[in-house]
């Protein structure tokens, strides 16, 4: 097969002007207009409102091309978009061609016919903030309450119309590949690779999808057409082996793997992968190529009967691993930005944080190739959401069709990685629509759409193209049917009493879910962040800019009123954002190590989020530029494999009903080791009572040994002597005279203890920085004047001492370092 990329010479108009500006495809309007001039940064202070008026307008790409004699010639020649968002028409040579309404799909047209040696392509792009209120005005539809009205008429990313962490830009553009595809004979639409293990092999199965050539376009291929294919399988070491499947290839082609290299999520093992190479052939020619990665692996869901509910559990090899994650965005509401670089650097970040887990929250859109090639080699098991979220549809027949071609495309597109882990239909509808339904559905009709659509369309169209992936109808669910889809005794939840709510973070222990795929709390970003879309008269956190890039409309109030309880009320904006910050790591960490404690019944904690799609106030763990927030410091810490936590006892509490009188409370502690690794753990964990100046009061030390994929719980300690507001507990778990895991507690808020001031120092030497401090430390931050440093470790508690922490990114130029002491 020839292919001819579609990459140059494209110019792009506002449609019915006269001036054609340079644009860019893969691409977009906004980046186009920007280019040249036309447009300013729409994350700039409030810019937002000037790309709404940008894309209520249509616009119109062209390119003028040659197409050589030898593609002209070839028995068939497509047109092929990777990507085009999302309502255009299509001409060539000023033959219309038809429109595309999806940009979730790939869209082809035939168009050998109108080939010449020199041809002109145009794309007319017409405004989605348009069609929506057209199509809101003609039938109302509910959708996010945070988005613009009609947006589920539209197959585009559902968040580019607003979220309440994202903006109101949405873009429009061919965002994918074009390319003419000459077929000759035929052509290989995908390959449907299955893995049977046994002891000590892989059975691989290769169900080649065939297109051949035939008059009038197309057709799928089948026995007698005759086809063969050539199917070369290499491993990790460059060693191959090679199968033919010949003539009939409506048969499954076979190969057996012996002593297979298994793939493991990370932090269980590693991530060898195979490479297939499918050769398509007819009377002794070589017609097309697919070439993939793959992973030998099982993959699937434990839901076994217990004797708290059913479990929820990803299997991966026989083992039931504890899911450590957060959910993923899109990266960028202008998505020529995101590029393989940039994607890969945030998944480095996740791998480095422990993670196993990403799930691909379904308001954005289907990530690109690079993504989930990215996440096989690191080992992060993806939860896949098709692209439903937080909104009713009304199925109508073209929308039926409308919607499985972009099922079939991008499950053809993913199914071969080592990485996915599973399907699901939608975010949050079966949870919303069994809460108030009235609410959500204007019509009966979109009630029985909904189960067609998740319970009947996309399991039939997973049956025929990828039967052995895990299917899941909803995020939360209990497995479908409005069965209590938020159950904390099965399936998964979305959590959000805490932060929502107003739930102190001790909330979680009252709960044993069996998997968290939501739960999170806010913070701001950091100073340099905010500065990229504030004067300096607007960084006040009440200020109209600051919270123009706030979309959770009381969400300052609830950081405000946490921190209230939590801290000294900060004297200025930069404390502001790192008190913020803390507030943020704080609260995952109670969740995230309570549920681990209690490994077994619990085995998912999938924060919300990890990153940002502009800069702005959000839950995200990484914010837009990259920078690594005290929540990600935090993860790293408690994600690590082997986990050392402290449930702590008698703390003062708020709540008038709790502790009337707090100094009579005993005070105590429980020690927990998380074990999430393969191997037994051997070690000391070594917990001392101090006070503020870290003089030892008391200190025991236990030897432990921690089986694999186990929690265990040391000994309830009492601590008589322990005082409210001048003690606190530091812990750590020692082995081979490395720290594994450590920490600290306090029993009462941060506000009320007795700090000393710490007197913090940093300095570097070589690629190290050395801090030290005179007493007791809390959440030391450490930054560069540009904030762009990346360390080994940040936002740590620390005694009074000397500490080493390996700088992995940045200069060590103007130094900063401030703790929980400094927040006044």
């Amino acid at each position: 097969m020839r292919k001819k990329e579609l990459d140059h010479g494209w110019m792009m108009r506002q449609n019915g002007t006269g001036e054609f500006l340079p644009a860019v495809v893969p691409g977009s309007v906004y980046t186009d207009l920007m280019a040249n001039g036309k447009m300013e940064d729409p994350y700039y202070r409030d810019n937002e409102y000037q790309a709404l008026e940008v894309i209520s307008h249509d616009y119109e790409y062209r390119v003028d091309f040659t197409a050589e004699a030898e593609i002209r010639e070839e028995d068939e020649v497509l047109l092929r978009f990777d990507g085009i968002d999302t309502l255009a028409d299509i001409w060539l040579n000023e033959v219309y061609l038809g429109k595309t309404n999806n940009m979730h799909r790939i869209w082809e047209f035939s168009v050998k016919s109108l080939l010449k040696e020199e041809n002109t392509l145009r794309a007319v792009l017409y405004s989605p903030t348009d069609f929506i209120a057209r199509s809101y005005e003609e039938e109302p539809i509910i959708g996010c309450v945070d988005a613009m009205k009609g947006l589920p008429r539209l197959r585009k990313g559902h968040s580019m119309f607003g979220w309440d962490w994202g903006p109101r830009i949405p873009d429009a553009g061919i965002w994918r590949k074009v390319s003419l595809l000459g077929v000759h004979k035929g052509r290989l639409e995908s390959v449907s690779v299955t893995q049977t293990h046994d002891d000590g092999k892989v059975l691989l199965g290769f169900q080649p999808e065939i297109l051949k050539c035939c008059e009038g376009g197309e057709k799928r291929a089948g026995a007698g057409d005759g086809f063969s294919c050539h199917i070369t399988v290499t491993d990790p070491k460059g060693k191959q082996q090679n199968t033919r499947l010949e003539e009939d290839i409506s048969e499954k082609g076979e190969m057996e793997i012996k002593e297979p290299c298994l793939w493991w999520p990370n932090g269980y093992g590693e991530q060898p992968l195979y490479t297939v190479c499918v050769q398509l052939w007819k009377d002794g020619e070589l017609l097309d190529v697919w070439e993939r990665r793959i992973g030998l692996r099982t993959m699937g869901v434990s839901r076994r009967k217990d004797e708290f509910g059913e479990e929820f559990a990803h299997e991966v090899n026989g083992i039931r691993i504890f899911a450590m994650g957060a959910d993923y965005i899109p990266e960028d509401n202008l998505l020529p930005r995101v590029n393989g670089e940039r994607t890969r650097r945030l998944l480095e970040a996740c791998r480095d944080a422990h993670f196993n887990v990403i799930r691909v929250w379904g308001g954005g859109y289907y990530p690109d190739d690079f993504f989930y090639d990215i996440c096989d080699e690191l080992g992060l098991v993806v939860w896949q959401d098709f692209m439903f979220a937080c909104c009713v549809y009304d199925l109508t027949e073209e929308f039926d069709r409308n919607i499985r071609a972009e099922f079939a495309d991008n499950i053809r597109r993913i199914r071969h990685h080592a990485s996915l882990g599973l399907w699901c239909g939608n975010n949050e509808m079966e949870y919303f629509l069994e809460m108030d339904e009235k609410g959500w559905c204007l019509k009966p009709s979109q009630k029985s759409d909904y189960f067609k659509m998740f319970e009947y369309i996309i399991p039939q169209v997973l049956k025929e193209l990828d039967p052995n992936t895990f299917y899941w109808p909803a995020s939360p669910s209990s497995g479908g049917g409005f069965d209590a889809p938020n159950d904390e005794n099965r399936g998964d939840v979305h959590y959000w009493d805490v932060w929502h709510g107003g739930k102190p973070f001790t909330e979680y222990r009252k709960f044993f879910f069996r998997y968290l795929s939501e739960f999170g709390f806010q913070s701001f970003p950091s100073l340099q962040t905010v500065e990229t879309f504030t004067r300096p008269e607007e960084r006040n956190i009440f200020s109209y800019v600051m919270e123009k890039h706030q979309r959770n409309s009381s969400a300052n109030g609830k950081i405000m009123s946490y921190m209230e309880q939590t801290f000294l009320y900060p004297s200025r904006f930069d404390t502001i954002l790192y008190a913020s910050q803390l507030l943020q790591a704080e609260a995952m960490r109670c969740g995230v190590e309570h549920f681990r404690r209690n490994r077994g019944r619990c085995m998912g904690t999938v924060i919300w989020q990890l990153n940002d799609c502009w800069p702005a106030a959000s839950w995200s763990s990484i914010d837009y530029y990259g920078r690594w927030k005290a929540l990600h410091y935090y993860a790293k810490r408690f994600f690590a494999p082997v986990l050392l936590s402290c449930e702590e006892e008698g703390m003062l509490t708020q709540d008038p009903n709790v502790n009337a009188q707090p100094f009579e409370v005993r005070r105590s502690i429980r020690l927990n080791v998380a074990n999430e690794t393969m191997q037994t753990q051997r070690g000391m964990v070594i917990w001392s009572l101090r006070d503020p100046s870290a003089a030892i009061i008391r200190e025991e030390s236990v030897r432990i040994e921690a089986g694999p994929l186990s929690s265990l719980w040391l000994d309830k300690v009492e601590l008589p002597e322990a005082g409210l507001f001048e003690n606190y507990v530091s812990f750590r778990l020692e082995a081979d005279g490395e720290i594994l895991s450590s920490g600290s507690v306090l029993f009462c808020a941060p506000k009320y203890f007795a700090f000393r001031d710490p007197c913090l120092q940093v300095r570097a030497e070589g690629e190290e920085l050395v801090v030290t401090a005179d007493a007791y430390a809390r959440s030391v931050e450490i930054h560069n004047a540009a904030d762009d440093m990346l360390l080994e470790d940040n936002y740590f508690d620390m005694d009074a001492g000397t500490r080493r922490v390996k700088i992995r990114e940045g200069k060590p130029e103007g130094l900063t370092i401030r703790s929980v002491y400094d927040i006044r």
